[in-house]
């Protein structure tokens, strides 16, 4: 079992991984995995904090009702997993600033924290606006042979390598 505990593990046996989920998933509620609705969910369930129930009167939460769910659930498993995996692995530190943002842009964790939060609302909303996220279209939708899916994900990886090359200067 000393392969739990390795630093990297290999794609292709982490390929399968995510494959065999991915059929137990289909088979057993017969829905594609995703995480970007579990967001839509958790917001939900924070609006109904304060709003109360009349937050599940909206048709966008009539749709995706404001509960915990098992991709909500999948969610949290990778939260819980990978915390695992980095302390299991001897590589879990609480890092503000990485090394490779502090070469580029400076220690200043206001500007990273503002940069993140941003990055995270257009991604969120890119996400909801595109009908899924990068494992809903990248893992599920490639796997279907969706046509969408495999135009969004070739636009994941484009966007990523611009977005990297800009902010970190390769270009």
């Amino acid at each position: 079992m000393e392969w739990l505990i390795m630093e990297q593990w290999s794609p292709y046996a982490v390929g399968i991984g995510i494959g065999v989920l991915s059929w137990i998933t289909f088979l057993l509620s017969d829905k594609p995995i995703g995480c970007s609705t579990a967001f839509t969910r958790t917001s939900g369930m924070i609006e109904k904090l304060f709003r109360g129930n009349s937050v599940t009167e909206k048709a966008y939460y009539k749709k995706f009702t404001p509960v915990i769910d098992w991709e909500w659930m999948l969610v949290f498993g990778i939260l819980i997993g990978a915390f695992i995996s980095a302390k299991s692995s001897g590589q879990f530190q609480l890092t503000w600033i990485p090394s490779k943002w502090s070469e580029a842009f400076g220690n200043t964790p206001i500007l990273r924290l503002v940069t993140a939060f941003v990055g995270g609302i257009a991604m969120g909303i890119g996400a909801r606006w595109a009908g899924g996220c990068t494992s809903g279209h990248g893992i599920s939708g490639t796997l279907q042979l969706a046509v969408s899916s495999w135009l969004a994900s070739i636009c994941f990886f484009i966007g990523g390598i611009i977005t990297a090359g800009l902010l970190f200067r390769f270009f």
